[in-house]
């Protein structure tokens, strides 16, 4: 009735939702992030497109500015000398124009004149034929030469000042080296106030989403703080149950992280490393005392009984979304490398990596640590001990890294008093759960 009883309450505390608090703030970080970029492309884009189309219309009324003060006398074009016609035309392509053509009414070409050494471009543009406006629109088009020069093609109806249609006039417009910087300029400009803008948008909300769910913030690290506090409780019970060996967690969760930190594990995984190496053994919770407790050796039925409480331990935590990773270590503790282990017999990589490192850093705690049983080995003796399950029980790439940082573990944490094995292990839980 008892272990029943345990089991339901830790059910039912660790299935509340929580949120790591470094965990919200990465993730405000991020969205406003990914609003920032999106947003900035997508009004970027339109502002690139108005810039764009301001660009057109400025370009467009230097051309009807500069046309039309030149052919402003012009009150007919079968009335007017083609010579006078054409001397227009030359002076139109002997300031800004590379070409300057006029149409009659019924859009046959009356006069015509070509920049000199514009054949080039001339062959280009006749690929593409253009039409004639009508009711009194312009038609335009630009083109962007190799180097980078903006010409503008505008094709415009000559009207008298009743409105009665004279002609067209087409002029191909160069548009000069400063005016085209300075209008890259502007439109750059623009560009760049636009994301400026929103980027600064997005950093006074960031203050202004987090002081809105600074309640949010606050119960979930109470939450946590309770979910950890029971997860020390129940590791701790689980070991005093089981040999008194209630430190164990302590320990053998400290060297596992000190092993993943030195692989350079991310964060979350460490942190699903942290509550496995707890609750690894929360499966013994379903053991009877009289195998659990046993002094002599199991017999092979007993151990049969043993074995069950990875599956156990797997089954209790099925339901709490937030240990999910951390089954790794719960249920595959007792895999082996070579896959000799149970309960599923996994071999060499299939086995998850936390289940790897902790089995290193369980194997060596019990070594070291005093039993009822036993007197603690030296760092010598266990590393033998520990190297002859090289590949069989240990991945040995991992044990290269272990055998690296041992001696610095071995001095710092075998050796300490329980409560300083405590404190240390507080100190890591508040680094990966609350960022201090």
């Amino acid at each position: 009735m008892r272990t029943a009883a345990v089991r339901g309450i830790t059910i039912m505390a660790l299935t509340m939702p929580v949120l790591v608090p470094q965990d919200i703030h990465k993730m405000v970080v991020k969205r406003l992030l990914i609003g920032w970029l999106l947003l900035s492309a997508l009004l970027g884009g339109v502002v690139f497109y108005i810039e764009m189309e301001k660009m057109d219309n400025f370009v467009v009324r230097l051309v009807l500015a500069e046309s039309t003060a030149s052919l402003s006398d012009v009150r007919s074009i079968d009335s007017t000398p083609v010579e006078l016609l054409q001397r227009k035309v030359n002076e139109l392509v002997g300031r800004h124009f590379q070409r300057a053509e006029i149409y009659d009414s019924e859009q046959a070409i009356v006069v015509r004149a070509v920049r000199p050494g514009a054949e080039e471009f001339e062959r280009t543009l006749h690929r593409f034929m253009h039409g004639f406006p009508t009711e009194g629109k312009l038609l335009y088009q630009k083109f962007y030469l190799n180097d980078g020069t903006l010409l503008m093609q505008v094709v415009t109806p000559l009207k008298q000042s009743g409105g009665e249609l004279l002609g067209y006039f087409e002029g191909v417009y160069h548009v000069d080296v400063e005016t085209l910087r300075d209008i890259r300029r502007n439109v750059a400009v623009t560009l760049a106030l636009t994301v400026f803008i929103i980027l600064a948008t997005a950093v006074i909300l960031y203050p202004i989403i987090m002081s809105l769910n600074r309640s949010l913030l606050a119960l979930s690290t109470d939450l946590l703080k309770s979910n950890i506090e029971l997860m020390e409780v129940l590791g701790s019970a689980i070991g005093k149950r089981n040999s008194g060996v209630h430190r164990h967690s302590y320990r053998v969760t400290l060297y596992a992280i000190r092993l993943a930190e030195a692989l350079g594990l991310p964060d979350q995984q460490i942190r699903d490393l942290i509550v496995g190496a707890f609750l690894h053994d929360v499966g013994k919770i379903g053991i009877s005392d009289n195998i659990l407790l046993k002094e002599d050796k199991l017999s092979d039925e007993e151990f049969n009984v043993m074995k069950t409480h990875v599956r156990l331990g797997a089954d209790i935590v099925a339901k709490v979304d937030w240990l999910q990773q951390a089954r790794d270590v719960i249920e595959f503790h007792q895999e082996k490398y070579d896959g000799s282990g149970y309960l599923k017999g996994l071999r060499g990589e299939e086995i998850p990596l936390n289940a790897r490192i902790f089995a290193i850093a369980d194997v060596f705690d019990a070594l070291t640590s005093r039993r009822p049983y036993k007197e603690p080995l030296s760092l010598e003796e266990t590393m033998g001990i520990i190297n002859r399950g090289r590949g069989a029980h240990f991945d040995p790439h991992l044990l290269d890294k272990f055998e690296d940082i041992v001696p610095q573990l071995y001095t710092a944490i075998s050796g300490v008093g329980d409560d300083v094995a405590e404190k240390m292990l507080e100190a890591c839980i508040d680094k990966y759960f609350f960022g201090k």
